[in-house]
């Protein structure tokens, strides 16, 4: 059992109130947030916050973990270019047991920036699970596409193996997939009752691609085959028609932007703010290090406001408050991670500790815009995640000395580009 105290609660209860409430946690949940109480139970530990915030954790909401391998090492090329003769061939080496250590170096980097959980896809996802289950971290699975079968046990298993691991069905994308996959997974949707998230409408060429294969664009055709039914949506979102806004908005599917990966790789921005108008769901992701290069959310959700600012034209275009929702409890509602999202009683105790008493916090006026315009991960103080602290004032307690994830993930490199 673990108390904090003596500083301010943003709990996303009550929009965005902030208060000084206690918050108690006991196991991987919340089983107090209120005042002061002289019936306090004994406490293993207890956090006097010092002024300090609390708050949900972030989630990145679009992540490909493992992809710390290639930071910096394929850099200032246009995606497909990028992808199919820099990053596919490098992939094609990976081993299970190199998933399981980059993925740590990737959850240590999450820690850092708040992040308490990841919308993960790539490949050697037992390996990518055990990694998380070790280290303590939550993460979501995002399925690849392939056969029927596979997949559906997919879904089973790995929805059934630890509180800290589920699994939505996915595949990558469009120009990545066969009809006869796309139609398998929309199968899996429909007998699962399942969401579904995929690459969508990533880049102009991606669209246009589709649209001369199929007569329709990716959201037009993923829709037509009834994958939005139960939900979903897709990562990226940046070329999306007028029409695709409106099925996302019809479907209340999650549009996840990752505007560091969009803008490094120059696939443009996303219509958010014609998204919010229309009432379409949205979260953050930082997508893979080898496209951003930093898994930094504070960075994702200063450029989420800017870009729609530079994009509209207008500075009160997006909203840091609205950035702020998206980046925790949008990610937690996009995921799935309903028990998640913010900080009450009988929630999951994945919680951030933010230091204010840095020189970029102050002084206090509004915290909640700070976050967003003036925030850093140098802000983050402590990260907790199912009750338990992975990361606290620079250090990381996730069953491994950080020196050593360091030094096999750099001999991984080294084994994969010989």
């Amino acid at each position: 059992m673990i108390r904090f105290f003596g500083g301010r609660v943003l709990s996303f209860t009550a929009g965005l109130e902030i208060s000084d409430a206690e918050v108690w946690t006991s196991g991987d949940k919340i089983f107090y947030v209120g005042p002061r109480r002289e019936d306090a139970p004994d406490f293993e530990r207890e956090i006097d916050l010092c002024g300090n915030l609390l708050i949900p954790g972030f989630k990145s909401a679009h992540t490909h973990s493992a992809m710390v391998f290639a930071r910096s090492l394929a850099d200032d090329m246009p995606l497909q270019p990028w992808l199919f003769t820099k990053i596919f061939p490098l992939e094609a080496k990976l081993l299970p047991e190199h998933i399981y250590s980059l993925n740590k170096l990737a959850v240590m980097e999450y820690l850092t920036s708040g992040i308490t959980a990841s919308f993960d896809m790539y490949y050697h996802r037992e390996a990518f699970a055990q990694s998380n289950i070790d280290c303590g971290f939550r993460s979501v699975i995002c399925g690849v596409g392939g056969e029927y079968a596979a997949m559906e046990a997919e879904y089973s298993r790995f929805n059934a193996l630890s509180p800290l691991i589920s699994y939505i069905p996915g595949f990558h994308a469009e120009y990545t997939a066969s009809m006869d996959e796309l139609s398998a997974v929309a199968a899996l949707a429909a007998r699962y009752k399942a969401p579904v998230f995929a690459h969508n409408s990533e880049t102009e060429i991606e669209v246009l691609e589709c649209i001369s294969r199929h007569g329709k664009t990716p959201t037009e055709l993923f829709d037509a085959l009834g994958m939005f039914e139960h939900g979903g949506g897709g990562f990226h979102c940046v070329h999306f028609s007028e029409n695709d806004i409106e099925i996302f908005a019809q479907r209340g599917a999650y549009a996840v932007t990752c505007p560091g990966s969009n803008g490094k790789l120059a696939s443009g921005t996303a219509p958010l703010s014609a998204m919010l108008r229309r009432g379409v769901p949205l979260a953050i992701g930082t997508d893979g290090a080898s496209s951003n290069n930093a898994l930094d959310f504070f960075r994702e959700m200063y450029l989420s406001c800017v870009f729609q600012k530079l994009a509209q034209k207008d500075a009160a275009a997006m909203d840091a408050d609205t950035v702020l929702r998206m980046a925790t409890v949008g990610g937690a509602q996009a995921m799935g991670l309903f028990d998640c999202d913010t900080i009450s009683e009988g929630k999951q105790a994945d919680l951030v500790v933010i230091d204010l008493q840095k020189p970029n916090m102050q002084p206090v006026t509004n915290v909640t815009k700070n976050l967003v315009y003036s925030g850093s991960k140098a802000n983050v103080a402590l990260t907790m995640v199912a009750g338990r602290i992975l990361y606290e004032n620079g250090e990381f307690f996730i069953g491994e000395e950080a020196g050593a994830v360091f030094e096999k993930c750099n001999k991984i490199l080294l084994e994969i580009t010989a």
